[in-house]
C-alpha cells in the first residue's frame, strides 16, 4: 500500500509543509504566515490547518503521521520546546500533544538542523552512508547528526550544537555565554558583523550575498572575510572529523556560493588539524537539497518511527 507522511518546516515567521512519499517523493506542498503577534493559539491553528489542507488533497495512499522542525532544543520525550529563540510562546507547553490531539494522527517535533540532516540523508548528498554530520550556516550555525540512519540527539535531544563549537579560544562573544563560537566566526552575520568593521562598503549594514559579490570582483578585504570564515570552518571541521570518524560532512546554507573563496582555507586547516581526513576517504561536501532538507527530513521522521515499531 502507498503511504505518505506531511513535514513542516516551522520558522519565526513562517511555515511550510510538504506531503511526501515513503519514497522522498513530492506530493504537494502549501505555506503559510504565523504571524506570531497574533498569539500561540494562532500559531498553533496554522500549523495544524496547513497539515489538514494537504492531508485533505487524498493522495491515494494511507496517512503514516507529521513530522515537525523547530529551530530550537527539544526535550524528544515530552515533545516540548525547551528553548526557541524566533518562538519563545510556544515553549514548556505540551506542543506536540496538543498538536496530536487536533489532529488525530502520530506528531514527532525535531530540531530544524536535526530534520535537515535527516532530510540529506535520507534523499540527499548522504543518501549512500549511514552516518554524517551536516553544518547549516545561516544567521548563525546550526548542525544535525546522523548516525546508523537516525538523529542523534544526546540525552535530552540537545546534541548537534555544532555552531557553538569553540574555534577561537579569544574570540567574539556568543549569545550562548562563550567565547570563540564557531557561528560567531563563520556564519552569515560573522560575514557581515565583519566587513562591516573593515568597511568593506561605503554603506553600513551589507549582506553577505553583497561580499561575496565583492569577493568574486576581486576586493582583497572581501576575499580575507571569506578566508577568515573558512579558517574557522576548517577548524571546527577537524573536530569533528577526529571525534566522529564519519566519511561525510556536509555544509548548506546562504553562503555556500562563496564556496571557492573559504573552501581553500577550510580545507588548508582541517588537513593542518586532522590526521584522520589526512590518511583516508572523508569527504566534505555540499549539501544538495537546499532549503528543502528540512521539510524532507521532517516528513521522514514518521516513516522511521513506524520501522522501528515494526
Amino acid at each position: 500500500m502507498n503511504e505518505y507522511a506531511i513535514g513542516v518546516d516551522l520558522g519565526g515567521t513562517n511555515l511550510r509543509a510538504a506531503a511526501v512519499d515513503g519514497e522522498g517523493k513530492l506530493l504537494g506542498q502549501v505555506a503559510a504566515s504565523t504571524s506570531p503577534e497574533k498569539g500561540r493559539e494562532h500559531v498553533i491553528g496554522e500549523i495544524v490547518a496547513s497539515i489538514e489542507e494537504l492531508r485533505g488533497r487524498q493522495w491515494g495512499g494511507r496517512f503514516v503521521g507529521v513530522g515537525i522542525g523547530v529551530p530550537g532544543f527539544i526535550l524528544m520525550e515530552k515533545g516540548v520546546i525547551l528553548n526557541s529563540n524566533n518562538l519563545p510562546f510556544l515553549e514548556n507547553i505540551p506542543l506536540r500533544d496538543e498538536i496530536e490531539a487536533r489532529l488525530g494522527a502520530p506528531v514527532i517535533l525535531e530540531n530544524d538542523a536535526n530534520a535537515a540532516a535527516l532530510g540529506e540523508s535520507w534523499i540527499g548528498a548522504g543518501a549512500e552512508v549511514e552516518d554524517l554530520v551536516l553544518l547549516t550556516l545561516g544567521t548563525g550555525i546550526g548542525g544535525g547528526i546522523v548516525y546508523q540512519g537516525r538523529v542523534m540527539h544526546g540525552f535530552l535531544g540537545m546534541a548537534g550544537e555544532l555552531g557553538h563549537l569553540t574555534v577561537v579560544p579569544n574570540g567574539n562573544p556568543c549569545g550562548c555565554g562563550n567565547v570563540g563560537c564557531l557561528e560567531k566566526h563563520a556564519s552569515a552575520t560573522a560575514i557581515t558583523c565583519t566587513a562591516e568593521l573593515m568597511k568593506v562598503t561605503a554603506h553600513p549594514n551589507p549582506t553577505a550575498e553583497e561580499i561575496y559579490q565583492l569577493a568574486a570582483g576581486g576586493d582583497w578585504k572581501a576575499q580575507q572575510i571569506f578566508r577568515s570564515m573558512g579558517e574557522a570552518l576548517g577548524i571546527g571541521l577537524a573536530m569533528l572529523i577526529n571525534t566522529f570518524n564519519f566519511p561525510l560532512y556536509l555544509l548548506s546554507g546562504g553562503p555556500l556560493p562563496a564556496w571557492d573563496y573559504f573552501a581553500p582555507a577550510m580545507f588548508e586547516q582541517v588537513k593542518r588539524r586532522s590526521f584522520t581526513f589526512r590518511n583516508t576517504n572523508t569527504r566534505i561536501e555540499k549539501a544538495k537539497l537546499g532549503n528543502q532538507a528540512g521539510l524532507f527530513g521532517a516528513a521522514y521522521l514518521p516513516f522511521q518511527a513506524q520501522r522501528q515499531r515494526g
